[in-house]
């Protein structure tokens, strides 16, 4: 995969807008100014990708919501990019016959069937507006991509294809096809962009192996469709390949049910555990200050602060899979740098100032332009830097404060501890009926946790001591409830996760970052440091790719959707390691998974490992989740 998915997908998306036609290189050229209509899985697409100024830059005067009250604007032409749904193509022929636009490019996320193609074209004709409908493309975009090597099926109703509604008890079948449907549309979509055919493995017996069948059929489908196919001339240009073809590795959530409770200690993941972290944006209250207003007095209005995370900023890049005290000391040493060059502009100006009369002064100034031009023309690069910084001081900030408030790195450790069976140093009922140990979801997640990976269920007794324990703490347990009944229902049908020897070793407390003067007051936090170890999505990617024979992935089905005949069998063909491999998770993942998945293939040579998700979930949505299905 020479191009990174979120190239493709950016390319294809610049393409969209350059009314399907590969964008000119010569910048020269103005741009046609035209107007981008979406829907929000449209905008959901768009917005990690691509910025309100490269939009600009594309000649997008005006993004407008399809759904929203739009004026005409008779000379211009209109970019529609959304899902082919009724309501959507119903407001298009309404926008057709009240003559919005001069011309018409009409971009479907997913392909539009041929009823709604017929809806479509009647309301041009009825309208009168055929010559202005230009084109009609199916794009094939229906998922959302995140980093380089992590994308997500859809964040719009993506309660409809959550580990909620694919574990409900009551779930009808023709409810489990459509959810199927909506996920394979869109995995479907992402090998059309990416480009290329992969071999498919699943285990057997849950979602994950619906998925491989459908996903194998409709692939095959478009295969044989000669005349028709995704896969075939153009698209599959040259040199974007490799010869080898990816490993798409099918995972159900119910292979590990712990990492999605667990507490983090990465940058990335904490983010998303603490604060409202969506597709690569933090939403934060400012101002939630200590001072309580005077009586009576209006409480002050907390104003939403929204930061981006993106691929272009450095920091982020570098320091996102960090342990978190290494990000807090990496802030401040950004911070002091940025300071000394402030600094140094600021002795510039003072000398500036000085009196022309001596003879001093003027060799100083001669020496001293130069000095200033470099500065002032490193000024915007300076402001950026600035503001990058404010944002990691802030973000980070807010983070320590839920760490120390909540005791997160005691949670941390202990459930480390847990997953990886070592020794533990103090009782799980010392911190549930701790008082100042976090939060009650806090103490619900270790206690499933600890019920998770325990090899054998607590007795009934010790069980009642902990609820009444939860209770205390004031714990909902109906997410134990569903716990109980999902470990019951996978020890019939297989042995429990392991989690690896990973283990934390607590580092001392922070030697810089103590330092006075220092943005982070890191006092009573301790400085743990991981040690790499493979999580069970992790380990099962490992077998597959380098074809190791183990238990656990042995019986996982094969699946090449090139072959003529679909063989029923799980004997791989190909007996070589692969390169290249998508892990996709059904059920919802999260940042834990990606980022140990990140640091496998950093430790493997020139391997390229992709993380997907039907929904990125942080602990306290899945357990949500949990609590509704343990209601039942």
């Amino acid at each position: 995969m020479a191009a990174s998915v979120r190239e493709k997908q950016t390319v294809a998306l610049k393409r969209m807008l350059n009314f399907n036609a590969p964008p000119l290189k010569n910048t020269a050229a103005e741009p046609v100014w035209k107007v981008l209509i979406y829907d929000r899985f449209g905008q959901d697409i768009i917005s990690p990708l691509l910025s309100v100024k490269e939009l600009r830059d594309m000649g997008i005067t005006l993004h407008l919501l399809l759904h929203s009250d739009r004026d005409p604007i008779p000379d211009v032409p209109a970019v529609y990019f959304v899902m082919p749904t009724e309501e959507n193509i119903d407001r298009i022929c309404q926008d057709l016959r009240n003559q919005l636009y001069e011309s018409y490019y009409l971009n479907f996320i997913s392909a539009i069937s041929r009823s709604k193609l017929e809806d479509v074209a009647s309301a041009a004709l009825a309208a009168n507006a055929v010559t202005q409908v230009i084109k009609v493309y199916d794009q094939y975009l229906n998922f959302i991509t995140l980093e380089d090597d992590m994308f997500i099926l859809c964040h719009q109703n993506k309660e409809l294809i959550s580990y909620h509604a694919i574990n409900r008890g009551d779930i009808q079948d023709t409810d489990m096809e459509a959810i199927m449907d909506t996920i394979v549309d869109s995995l479907f979509c992402f090998f059309v962009t990416l480009g290329a055919v992969p071999i498919i493995r699943c285990p057997r017996g849950n979602a994950a192996e619906m998925v491989a069948v459908k996903l194998d059929k409709k692939l095959r489908e478009n295969l044989r469709d000669a005349r028709n196919s995704l896969f075939t001339g153009d698209n599959m240009a040259a040199g974007q390949f490799s010869f080898q073809r990816p490993l798409f590795v099918l995972a159900d959530r119910n292979v590990d049910m712990a990492t999605p409770l667990h507490h983090t200690w990465t940058y990335q993941a904490l983010i998303h555990d603490v604060l409202d972290f969506h597709l690569n944006r933090v939403q934060m209250e400012e101002g939630a200050g200590a001072d309580p207003s005077p009586a009576g007095a209006r409480p002050k209005k907390k104003s939403r602060k929204t930061y981006d995370l993106t691929a272009a900023d450095k920091f982020w890049q570098k320091h996102k899979g960090s342990p978190f005290p290494e990000v807090a000391e990496s802030v401040q040493e950004e911070l002091d740098t940025y300071r000394a060059q402030e600094d140094e502009v600021k002795r510039l100006k003072s000398i500036m100032g000085l009196e022309g009369e001596d003879e001093g002064a003027i060799s100083m100034l001669s020496d001293n332009t130069a000095k200033l031009t470099s500065a002032v023309s490193s000024l915007p690069e300076l402001l950026e830097k600035k503001r990058l910084i404010d944002l990691h001081t802030n973000v980070a900030t807010a983070v320590l404060d839920h760490i120390k408030s909540r005791k997160l790195d005691v949670y941390f450790e202990y459930e480390e501890k847990l997953m990886s069976k070592s020794t533990l140093d103090k009782s799980l009922l010392d911190i549930i009926s701790d008082p100042d140990a976090g939060t009650p979801e806090d103490k619900m997640r270790l206690f499933l946790i600890y019920y998770i990976t325990a090899h054998q269920a607590p007795s009934e007794s010790d069980l009642e001591q902990y609820k009444t324990a939860l209770m205390d703490a004031g714990c909902d347990l109906s997410p134990l409830n569903y716990i109980k009944q999902w470990k019951a229902f996978t020890k019939m049908a297989a042995t429990p996760a392991n989690y690896g020897n990973s283990g934390v070793k607590p580092m001392g407390l922070f030697s810089r970052v103590m330092n006075t003067g220092s943005q982070f007051v890191m006092e009573g936090v301790k400085n743990l440091v991981l040690k790499q170890h493979n999580l069970p999505v992790t380990r099962i990617l490992d077998n597959l790719m380098e074809m190791k024979s183990h238990p656990e992935t042995d019986d996982y089905r094969y699946f090449d959707p090139k072959m003529l005949r679909g063989s029923e069998s799980s004997i791989p063909r190909n007996k070589n390691p692969f390169q290249e491999a998508i892990v996709f998770v059904v059920g919802g993942g999260n940042y834990i998974e990606y980022q140990n998945l990140v640091d496998y293939a950093k430790s493997k040579q020139g391997k390229k490992i992709v993380y997907g998700c039907s929904e990125l979930f942080n602990a306290a949505q899945f357990i949500k989740q949990l609590s509704q299905l343990g209601q039942k």
